[in-house]
């Protein structure tokens, strides 16, 4: 596996290496033991599965408030998605700032969202299925998000608010400047 860091240096991009022949390939997409000696020793809970049948569909921002926060691991089975993840730890220097990068079945990449940013993809294709890893049990209670189109976050979305196909939940989430952050 390689790691590299993004602009916000504790969002990574992982990428696993992939042994192939004629038949195809096998691959490790997480260990334990390579996550304790290169990242950090997170415990993931739960693999998570999602399937978007059209291109448009805009999934956050999200998060979840201590103690039920997360740390996501994020990839992409089919299709392709561009993953967002807003800094919202009070702070950090990148507080307010987001990192979007193009995550695909193609380019093999998985994404490490820590605890401390809302997440947030849109689908590029159709029929794109997203599998992510958590370090904690989903809580209602403690289940947030911010407006994923607010200006102040200037987010390049790919996608109008209009074509944008977006749940009632995401479409009354509150907006950045009114972020009561919990980290």
């Amino acid at each position: 596996m390689h790691v590299h860091s993004l602009e916000i240096p504790d969002v990574k991009i992982i990428k696993p290496k992939k042994i192939g022949d004629e038949r195809g390939y096998f691959t490790e997409l997480y260990t334990r033991q390579f996550f304790e000696e290169n990242l950090s020793s997170i415990d993931f809970l739960q693999d998570n599965q999602s399937l978007s049948v059209e291109k448009g569909i805009v999934r956050g921002l999200h998060y979840q408030s201590p103690p039920f926060a997360q740390d996501k691991l994020v990839r992409c089975l089919s299709g392709s998605i561009l993953d967002v993840a807003v800094d919202i730890r009070k702070d950090s220097e990148f507080y307010g700032k987001h990192i979007v990068k193009e995550i695909s079945a193609e380019n093999f990449e998985q994404i490490l969202v820590p605890k401390g940013f809302a997440h947030g993809f849109v689908t590029l294709e159709e029929n794109t299925v997203i599998n992510y890893k958590v370090s904690s049990y989903y809580s209602f209670e403690n289940d947030h998000g911010i407006y994923w189109a607010d200006p102040d976050l200037g987010i390049e979305w790919n996608v109008t608010i209009d074509e944008a196909i977006v749940s009632k939940k995401d479409a009354n989430q509150p907006f950045f400047k009114d972020l009561k952050t919990p980290f």
